[in-house]
């Protein structure tokens, strides 16, 4: 059944050539409201702030994100899928194996966030709350799902599910370590990036190999790669 919480698969959603006006609009207030968040975290207060530099009124502002503060987040985080699909797009990934293309689909989408690493924080820790759950699992699913899009993921079958659980997990801690590095050029998150990736296409490829009577053997392999509630609750002890 789907319901408004079900997530969409990126396959599936409007072509980026179609000109949605409310979306432009939602992202220059989403856009005009960061700057505000370092200083008042995701709040009614950043939002209206925001939509004062946007030259936008209550009315607007309630219109375009008639549910507050949660749908303001979930803004900026479709907003990063797809600025980092749109630079994806501009490169030549045919000749790269499908592992440095999923690894650059997360690493260009923190580049493009970099600017806004308070604001990534405080949405990680706003998510991070039991009520705000099944909003943080459809984001995280929106983001790996399109990062395997632009990999060139053509899975239909169980696999489909498993790339997307594994790159999840992936996801989850590198933009943790992320948040807490500061090599020079972020060098020390993008080498823990390709650990966990490593890790990844070992499970995938055993995952592979399995038939499905035989899926209760991979009951030890939940160690090789980061469990994303666990971060979550990193997260809130955190905030």
């Amino acid at each position: 059944m789907v319901t408004p919480d079900t997530p969409t698969p990126f396959a599936s959603r409007p072509a980026d050539d179609v000109v949605d006006e409310r979306l432009v609009l939602r992202d220059r207030l989403m856009l005009a409201v960061l700057p505000h968040v370092a200083f008042d975290g995701w709040s009614a207060a950043a939002l209206r702030q925001g939509a004062a530099d946007a030259d936008m009124g209550a009315a607007q502002l309630a219109a375009l994100f008639p549910g507050g503060v949660a749908d303001v987040v979930a803004q900026f985080s479709d907003w990063a899928d797809r600025a980092m699909l749109a630079q994806l797009a501009g490169r030549d990934l045919t000749t790269m194996k499908v592992r440095a293309r999923v690894t650059l689909a997360v690493r260009v989408r923190l580049e493009l966030l970099a600017p806004w690493a308070e604001a990534v924080q405080r949405a990680s820790s706003f998510l991070a709350l039991p009520t705000h759950a099944g909003l943080a699992a459809r984001l995280l699913y929106r983001t790996v799902d399109a990062a395997w899009y632009a990999a060139g993921d053509q899975s239909t079958d169980f696999n489909y599910y498993t790339k997307r659980a594994l790159l999840a997990a992936v996801q989850t801690a590198t933009v943790l370590y992320w948040l807490s590095d500061r090599s020079p050029d972020h060098a020390d998150t993008w080498a823990f990036l390709d650990r966990r990736i490593e890790n990844v296409m070992a499970v995938g490829k055993g995952i592979a190999t399995l038939s499905l009577p035989k899926l209760s053997s991979l009951k030890g392999w939940g160690g090789l790669v980061p469990s994303p509630l666990r971060f979550s609750r990193h997260l809130r002890q955190r905030a």
